[in-house]
């Protein structure tokens, strides 16, 4: 699929896609995080028949709701394509010295050279997870790396 992208100065970008039924989609994806989404209209492409404004938290959920999916299958191909990288989920039990605390309390990639890069809730996903982001019992957590950093980061969530 073509994105078409466009530069918007003092703005940020927008980017542009034709669906497979031939519809126009556009985003804003504005400096300040806020996202515009919008759908042109089929009869006069320079006009929008929809516009929704998101905020960056709107936009996150979003994301999450349509990209997550992806990422995980996109690091499963990943972990097949390039050797000596794996990918595991990782369960935070009850067990575990960081259920409760954040990631930036685990120190995982600081620790062990892996990396978190996502953390299933649930029926959410939540990609890429900044410091702040907050272990709960029953969360697991994706970790890509080298098969001993992913063993390490297993240890160190796990408590073991």
């Amino acid at each position: 699929m073509d994105i078409e992208e466009t530069r918007l100065p003092g703005i940020g970008l927008r980017h542009d896609f034709v669906t497979r039924q031939g519809r126009r989609i556009g985003v804003i994806s504005q400096k300040n995080g806020a996202r515009e989404l919008f759908m042109y209209d089929p009869d006069d492409p320079d006009s929008c028949r929809a516009v929704i404004d998101l905020t960056p938290e709107e936009s996150e959920v979003v994301a999450e709701l349509l990209g997550a999916p992806r990422v995980i299958e996109r690091l499963a191909r990943l972990s097949e394509q390039v050797e000596g990288i794996t990918t595991e989920g990782i369960p935070v039990t009850a067990d575990s010295p960081f259920a409760g605390r954040t990631l930036a309390d685990a120190q995982i990639r600081t620790r062990t050279g892996a990396s978190i890069v996502a953390v299933i809730r649930g029926d959410q996903v939540v990609p890429s997870p900044g410091p702040d982001f907050r272990f709960q019992i029953g969360d697991k957590v994706v970790v890509v790396g080298t098969e001993e950093g992913v063993h390490e980061a297993a240890k160190i969530l796990g408590g073991g």
